[in-house]
């Protein structure tokens, strides 16, 4: 396991004891934390965040899929499918990070690109557009590389 995970461990079994007075440590159920997928290392991500004392949240930017058809039966008592169907695009921004979090009153904006996964142009744009105006942005390929951006942006901001 990675040194930095074990830490978001600790740091919600801490959590946990405190919220749980009375149960024994060994009786206490951990998430098991993982970062070998997107999702897993979203969550860990937000997680961790909320349990050090900040605000986080996963921002999703996809639009809806309307179904407007209606099955119908013809005169010859064959059922038939009428209407249409349709994409509504969302209304965030094209390229917005994965993780929108505010850490000590800093925006910060967290990208996850596991593997292969790369940025496209508009990510690109949206990261300029947030370094431009004074936010941070984040490429967090596993948990680890999360937590040394987090404790180098909790060194500067200590200075």
């Amino acid at each position: 396991m990675q040194k930095s995970i074990t830490k978001l461990h600790a740091l919600e079994l801490s959590h946990l004891k405190q919220r749980y007075p009375n149960v024994p440590e060994h009786c206490i159920a951990v998430t098991k934390w993982s970062d070998k997928t997107a999702n897993e290392l979203e969550k860990a991500i937000v997680r961790f965040l909320e349990l050090s004392g900040h605000q986080a949240e996963r921002i999703k930017n996809m639009g809806r899929f309307l179904d407007n058809t209606k099955i119908v039966r013809d005169v010859m008592g064959i059922n038939r499918s009428i209407g249409s169907k349709q994409y509504i695009p969302g209304t965030g921004k094209n390229g917005t990070a994965d993780i929108s979090a505010t850490i000590k009153g800093r925006s910060v904006k967290i990208e996850v690109k596991i593997g292969k996964d790369k940025q496209s142009a508009v990510q690109v744009q949206y990261q300029q557009e947030i370094e431009f105006a004074g936010g941070q942005y984040w490429i967090a390929t596993d948990f680890d590389s999360f937590y040394f951006h987090y404790s180098a942006f909790l060194d500067y901001l200590a200075l």
